[in-house]
């Protein structure tokens, strides 16, 4: 079942949802949709939804100490 909802919103909140709707490459109702969810899931829905969400994508294997050291990181810095 969907529900249609209207929310008269301040001009500057729809204007941040939508940059951040942008930014994420989505429609503003799936962003808004996605952030809803996010609050009425319980944490295990939320994960199991996550994990859903990161399945097919390339395993990337962490970094090392000696690339994220301080020295590494500010090569210029004594």
């Amino acid at each position: 079942m969907n529900m249609t909802l209207t929310i008269e919103l301040p001009a500057e909140i729809e204007a941040n949802l939508v940059a951040k709707a942008e930014a994420q490459g989505l429609p503003l109702p799936q962003y808004v949709a996605n952030l809803l969810r996010r609050q009425v899931l319980s944490p295990e829905e939320r994960a199991a939804a996550w994990l859903e969400s990161v399945k097919g994508l390339p395993h990337t294997p962490p970094l090392s100490d000696e690339a994220i050291s301080r020295e590494s990181l500010y090569p210029d810095r004594d």
